[in-house]
């Protein structure tokens, strides 16, 4: 495959996997669309053949979370990693893959439900009956399904805020440190992964913030502490991460990487609307100058939602994947 870098535009589906870019035209003067979130975000690739999950799910922190373990475990020291998911959630046979993954380099996996037993609608649930293009009717077909998944999605999105979500991941890291303190000694902290709709969590995770009520900083934090006015600064709270990685992130602005601490890997595929050059660039020159310890890796030739586990035919993609989890995997293990 050719080496991660800024090359060529990425394609939006299997079925179109090697794209050329759109020719220039006009420039557009419509709203941008809200973030949002793409199929690969929502809908899982067929599973490998020969592959199964090899974990459980039970409960930690009156979370539902899939624990995979390292063989020898807890008689082999181990150190504790936390999964984030795409929109498919903790039951994904795929994701659960992909714990097992790490799992098997030594790593404690906790992939929690993110979602509360509600996951994204994918295109499998939103599917219709195929239609021949050309006709108006068949148009008028596509373009309904489009809007009904488009607004499926951004209801989907609008239960699952950063504060829904940051509550249930601070459950998870207390009870991780005492269920599995030996992991989070082992490792001098925890950490953390994230694919798609998981990896602004893994930025979140990572980053120190004023610990203020609802309106700035952290309004997920368990315990919202004044100002100290003496001293005229707000307490604050995290980093809550020792080290991260991400993988084609969606739904993240530049205001997420403010704060960040903690090392963080980012894999990213070039031109990806659901995390835009724009966002990337901007990421970069600000953990640049404030000395945040970090790599970039932009993939070209490949879709968004490629590094998780799932079947491609294209041989760049397969060689790909195997990339981005070397790349995530070496990152947590050299820090």
């Amino acid at each position: 495959m050719a080496e991660p870098q800024v090359a060529t535009a990425a394609p939006e589906s299997d079925a179109q996997e090697i794209q050329s870019p759109a020719a220039p035209g006009p420039a557009s003067t419509s709203t941008p669309a809200a973030p949002t979130l793409s199929d690969h975000c929502t809908t899982d690739r067929p599973t490998p053949a020969g592959l199964a999950s090899t974990g459980e799910i039970t409960k930690l922190g009156e979370v539902d979370v899939y624990i995979s373990k390292p063989a020898g475990y807890p008689h082999t020291p181990a150190r504790l990693l936390l999964l984030l998911t795409n929109g498919s959630g903790h039951k994904s046979i795929n994701n659960q893959i992909q714990a097992d993954r790490f799992a098997t380099e030594g790593y404690v996996v906790v992939m929690p439900d993110l979602f509360d037993d509600d996951p994204a609608p994918n295109a499998n649930m939103m599917s219709s009956e195929p239609t021949t293009p050309g006709g108006l009717l068949e148009t008028f077909k596509i373009k309904a399904a489009e809007t009904a998944k488009s607004f499926l999605i951004d209801m989907w999105l609008a239960r699952h805020t950063s504060e829904k979500v940051m509550p249930i991941l601070t459950k998870v890291i207390d009870a991780c440190r005492d269920e599995f303190a030996d992991a989070v000694s082992n490792g001098g902290g925890i950490y953390a992964v994230g694919y798609c709709f998981g990896g602004r969590y893994i930025l979140l995770l990572a980053s120190e913030r004023p610990a203020v009520a609802p309106g700035g900083g952290f309004p997920w934090s368990p315990v919202v502490k004044p100002v100290d006015e003496e001293a005229g600064k707000a307490p604050k709270i995290g980093p809550l991460i020792k080290a991260g990685a991400i993988a084609h992130a969606t739904l993240v602005s530049r205001d997420d990487f403010i704060g960040l601490k903690s090392p963080v890997s980012v894999v990213s595929v070039e031109h990806d609307p659901m995390f835009p050059d724009d966002v990337r660039t901007a990421a970069e020159d600000y953990m640049s100058k404030n000395n945040v310890e970090h790599e970039v890796q932009v993939y070209p030739g490949v879709p968004h939602g490629f590094a998780v586990v799932g079947e491609y035919d294209n041989d760049n993609i397969k060689q790909a994947q195997v990339t981005a989890f070397e790349q995530m995997l070496k990152w947590i293990k050299e820090h």
